[in-house]
């Protein structure tokens, strides 16, 4: 459910009075400087017209215009051209608390508001995360069996069939990629399981279902020594990325490590490991993220010789197995966290990188492209007990996406 959070009235309630236009009656009235002015009503303005003016409208906007009129409805909801030549949309930031029920707040970066908003079909906020084009897909904490994707915009909502591989995996990550032209998906999931009564070896698996197709399959398998898989992974340009750690005791440095497998060209003769790439320096976590089909890396920079404690965030782009520093975090914006853990939350789209401490409701924005930190409007969700935990995701606000 959808809402304005300045009243937290959802939009499905809202009267025709309190949303619509001001009414167009189409006759002449005098203005104050006694010249006459001519209304208009937009009964008369063609669909094509209501188009364009449809497409310079902020998604909020377009879903608050669907209920101005049937016509309206229909022109936003049906029409190919509106979703082709609209302006980009920026994408939604997710926040959510632990409990039981996967209800929370979206920020949208272009009115800078939340919003009041209930996933569709997940029973409870303790779950994985992946996004794609407008699409989310959900897998479940404690049975990662049952995977979903949904739209959350318009709340249509599909339950995959389980996947083959480990039923109770030590660790497991997925991710979706979206096809922007057709709309077909892709997601895959990860399984890694360390081999009975060895400390050294571990299983690591990956599976993908095609919408197309509608069944899983084993895409590839091996046995890692001296590495696990973890919870972090990202689609970008066909190719899946999975942030791996190293199982080596002692002072590993780096200990996390990217593995990489090509979705399209299929299994090689060269094993994952071979082509594993290390992360740019010693991390207490990484986040893998997809900025216009390029690899982004958000990490927290360990310090020297505690590789448990932060020091400072970066991110970093992937070019040519090369990594390249895009920027580091302010100190006075990490101080803004408060109490920053070795872990945190970070997801983004299009040229947008969110940041979220697990321990508070503050959010951090980062632009690629204007190279701008920014603080996000507060949230409206509140800490109510120290202990209590937040986490979030983003994702495109999309009307035309359907799973």
């Amino acid at each position: 459910m959808i809402g304005l959070m300045e009243d937290h009235t959802p939009w499905d309630s809202l009267s025709a009075d309190h949303i619509r236009t001001p009414a167009f009656n189409g006759v002449v009235s005098e203005s104050s400087n006694g010249s006459k002015e001519f209304s208009v009503s937009l009964d008369l303005v063609p669909d094509d017209i209501l188009e364009r003016i449809f497409t310079f409208l902020p998604i909020a906007s377009m879903i608050r215009a669907t209920a101005v009129c049937k016509r309206w409805y229909d022109i936003i909801y049906s029409s190919r051209f509106l979703w082709t030549h609209m302006l980009p949309q920026r994408p939604w930031y997710f926040m959510f608390t632990s409990n039981e029920t996967a209800a929370g707040y979206a920020f949208d970066p272009i009115l800078r508001k939340w919003y009041d908003l209930e996933l569709p079909y997940i029973d409870k906020s303790s779950c994985f995360v992946s996004s794609s084009c407008g699409l989310v897909c959900f897998m479940d904490n404690d049975n990662r069996n049952i995977i979903s994707v949904s739209n959350p915009i318009t709340k249509d909502c599909k339950r995959l069939l389980e996947p083959p591989g480990a039923t109770f995996p030590d660790y497991s990550t997925i991710a979706i990629m979206v096809d922007r032209i057709s709309h077909k998906y892709t997601v895959t999931l990860a399984k890694s399981k360390q081999i009975p009564e060895d400390y050294v070896r571990w299983d690591f698996s990956v599976y993908k279902y095609d919408s197309w197709v509608g069944t899983w399959v084993t895409a590839v398998s091996e046995v890692f020594l001296g590495w696990r898989g973890g919870d972090d992974s990202v689609i970008c340009d066909g190719v899946l990325y999975c942030l791996i750690h190293s199982t080596v005791l002692g002072n590993v440095n780096p200990r996390h490590s990217v593995i990489m497998y090509d979705l399209v060209a299929g299994p090689c003769e060269t094993s994952l490991m071979q082509k594993s790439i290390l992360v740019p320096c010693s991390l207490t976590c990484g986040r893998l993220v997809n900025l216009k089909e390029k690899l982004v890396l958000v990490g927290g920079i360990a310090k020297h010789n505690r590789p448990d404690i932060i020091k400072g965030i970066g991110i970093w782009e992937l070019q040519e197995k090369q990594w390249h520093e895009v920027a580091r975090m302010p100190h006075k914006f990490f101080q803004g966290f408060g109490e920053f853990d070795d872990v945190f939350a970070s997801s983004g789209t299009d040229d947008l990188v969110y940041i979220q401490s697990y321990g508070a409701t503050a959010l951090l924005v980062f632009d690629m492209m204007q190279k701008q930190w920014r603080w996000s409007v507060k949230c409206p969700v509140s800490k109510r007990f120290p202990l209590q935990l937040f986490t979030g995701f983003c994702f495109e606000p999309r009307l035309d996406i359907a799973t």
